[in-house]
């Protein structure tokens, strides 16, 4: 925290620690978590829209089972990993298996919490300012509004303020503190929308949409989205909940800690559902729309409804809220690097990695209409775009947040199961949870050490659109 020193009890010292890879004497602003709660409701939150675009129910059910075999059983290496090294994602790798090529993972950790960032902080403007939008210009078109650098860079800029100003605050101060504030009021903020969205006439066929499965309906595309959404969901890949897991103290229960951040996240997006399906279909809306549904569809979706303006400003608040839960997260980790590998203040590394932030992102914002080179780069990537992307902002998007992610927690997989090897992370795990017994303990270093590799490269390999090449070519497309 900004505040600590030697004597604060949040404060580590090597002795606290009690572990090989001793925490930094000269670093006193590397808090921890007070409580469980702060750790659970800091690091959930995100929403599946593309639920929609991939056979509502049936890609539910799909999500669901890819968080129980797949995510649930990473999360734990992540976490294990970082309350093992008590350190962000390069410390934690060099920590185990010292200055090696392999800290290079933690670098791509770093560089894609960066980026990914930078442009989701555009876009979490966006949905700050489409609070005000419904008020004071509700005529205002998307297209048009996303295209005014007057409006659009100052709330990216208002956006990484916030951020900053919770992340400065430290992890008891600032994350928990802001944790237990904003995932309560977004919790109650979704559940005012669902009450209005189910009671619409028609809701049911948006019900039915998205709880009664069509697996006719699935593809193996969406299978694969559905992996991807959760990885992300829960924030996996960039070494959030390695840099988050580093501030558990060793006496936690891992597999309560990181089963909460599951279930709560998982929650999350079952409700957010609730909320938007219902609401959809009443309306005569398309729940394919993708993205486009936030933005475009909802906003002319609650216009027609009763007290649609209410609604529709409450729902942009609890979009902005759980948002906001996750830059911090983003920001957390970048900041806790410089904190530990270049024994910066907490201060200064808020103040560098946000401004930094801040100009690379600066494209992306004006990527959207403002800029015609930047919105149109087709003469840097082709027709075709970079997997499909043209703009700046979705090229980024792709690099970032498609490629690196995948390819991060594909490495840092292979790094918990095969370098530092299932067993002494399993032992990590152990501490502190009992039933952890030597039989799940067992079960569980099979996935991260086979099954989650395996599924997690054919996300990367789908990311990057190489099973479209490979299917094609044997006549599969």
């Amino acid at each position: 925290m900004a505040d600590s020193s030697p004597s604060d009890p949040v404060a580590r010292s090597s002795a606290d620690v009690g572990d090989p890879a001793p925490a930094h004497e000269g670093t006193p602003q590397r808090g921890q978590w007070t409580s469980k709660i702060g750790f659970v409701l800091a690091a959930a939150g995100s929403f599946p829209y593309v639920a929609g675009q991939n056979g509502g129910g049936a890609f539910v059910i799909v999500y669901l089972a890819c968080i129980a075999f797949i995510c649930v059983p990473y999360l734990f290496a992540e976490l294990a990993l970082g309350r093992h090294s008590q350190k962000n994602p390069v410390g934690a790798i060099e920590a185990i298996k010292g200055r090696t090529p392999w800290a290079l993972v933690g670098g791509l950790c770093v560089l894609t919490g960066i980026f990914i960032l930078s442009y989701y902080g555009v876009i979490a403007g966006w949905t700050f300012g489409y609070i005000f939008k419904n008020v004071v210009s509700p005529e205002t078109q998307f297209a048009d509004f996303i295209a005014r650098p007057g409006l659009v860079i100052p709330l990216f800029a208002l956006f990484l303020g916030f951020t900053a100003a919770i992340v400065y605050g430290g992890v008891e101060n600032g994350i928990e503190r802001a944790a237990k504030v904003l995932m309560p009021v977004l919790l109650v903020l979704m559940l005012l929308v669902i009450v209005r969205s189910v009671t619409l006439e028609g809701a049911s066929k948006g019900l039915s949409f998205y709880l009664n499965p069509d697996f006719s309906k699935l593809t193996g595309t969406a299978v694969v989205a559905a992996l991807g959404q959760a990885f992300f969901s829960l924030s996996l890949g960039m070494g959030a909940m390695i840099t988050y897991g580093s501030y558990l103290p060793k006496s936690e229960n891992l597999l309560s800690a990181g089963g909460y951040v599951a279930l709560f996240d998982t929650g999350i997006a079952l409700l957010a559902g609730l909320m938007i399906f219902p609401a959809v279909f009443a309306l005569g809306g398309d729940p394919s729309a993708g993205p486009a549904l936030v933005f475009v569809t909802l906003p002319e979706l609650f216009r027609e409804m009763p007290l649609g303006t209410g609604v529709g400003i409450a729902f942009f608040l609890l979009l902005s809220v759980a948002a906001l839960t996750s830059t911090v997260s983003l920001l957390e980790m970048v900041v806790s690097y410089f904190i530990d590998e270049r024994k910066w203040s907490r201060a200064k590394s808020v103040f560098v990695v946000i401004g930094f932030t801040f100009l690379v992102g600066l494209p992306a914002a004006l990527s959207q209409g403002m800029n015609e080179t930047l919105t149109d780069m087709t003469w840097l990537v082709g027709e075709g775009g970079f997997l499909g992307a043209t703009d700046f902002l979705s090229i980024m998007d792709a690099i970032w947040g498609n490629i690196s992610l995948a390819l991060g927690a594909f490495l840092l997989c292979v790094f918990a199961g095969w370098v530092w090897g299932a067993a002494d992370a399993a032992a990590e795990i152990r501490s502190g949870a009992g039933r952890f017994t030597p039989g799940v303990a067992q079960v569980w270093g099979f996935f991260v050490t086979y099954i989650c590799p395996v599924i997690i490269l054919v996300v990367l390999l789908e990311a990057m659109q190489v099973l479209d090449v490979i299917t094609a070519s044997l006549g599969l497309g």
